[in-house]
């Protein structure tokens, strides 16, 4: 029985999905510990950038398509899996045969020898998650600049509310906010929030200024 034909099964064909929520590229593997000899399924092929059987995949081939900062990790996991055959897991950038940085999942695991207990053969999945990686970066790319907009926006509010009360540039009242805070050891934007705050029930009178100083002078 060749390497081929204990390849294992396919993963069940998931329903129809758009394009945004298509499921990943999912190829299968087998390699062969005694011999050296990988087997893999035409999507596996695909994920490294090569046509079905256009090369002979090889530990070396698959070790040289590993992004150089990931090689020695999945070096070291997969030849302590030909030891234990345990189940292992490995989330590593390769680059294709186009030149293409990917962001693979590699799944496995062992078939040991009911005699010897030794692995006879590792197996599993090559999972292409680059898109779903790239999409989940640009999500959280777009929630930290909301919130660092937010954030501006608040400390260019409580600036304003500097410039009026006591008569200070915009940069002035920069410099008062930034002085406030390191002496209490209270952050920019967390002083700016409570000014703002403040500001909606400050008197609309010469006492305006006092207020806000007693504030600055105890901010916490």
């Amino acid at each position: 029985m060749s390497i081929e034909d204990r390849a294992p099964a396919a993963p069940a064909a998931a329903p129809e999905q758009s394009a945004t929520t298509a499921q990943p590229l999912t190829g299968r593997w087998r390699f062969n510990p005694a011999t050296a000899q990988w087997w893999w399924s035409e999507e596996t092929f695909h994920i490294h950038g090569f046509e079905p059987h256009e090369v002979v995949p090889t530990t070396d081939l698959v070790l040289a398509h590993k992004h150089p900062d990931d090689r020695e990790r999945f070096r070291d996991l997969f030849e302590s899996a030909q030891v234990s055959g345990a189940p292992f897991h490995s989330m590593h950038r390769i680059m294709d045969a186009r030149g293409h940085e990917r962001v693979v999942t590699l799944v496995g695991q062992g078939r040991l020898d009911h005699d010897t207990g030794e692995v006879v053969e590792l197996m599993g999945y090559f999972i292409d998650t680059t898109a779903p990686v790239a999409q989940r970066a640009e999500a959280l790319a777009g929630t930290h600049i909301r919130a660092a907009a937010a954030h501006r926006g608040t400390i260019e509010q409580a600036k304003g509310i500097l410039s009026v009360t006591h008569g200070l540039t915009i940069d002035e009242a920069f410099q008062l906010l930034r002085g406030t805070s390191n002496q209490h050891n209270v952050p920019v934007r967390d002083l700016a929030a409570r000014l703002i705050t403040l500001g909606r029930i400050l008197p609309v009178d010469e006492h305006r200024r006092h207020a806000v100083n007693e504030f600055l002078r105890n901010p916490a």
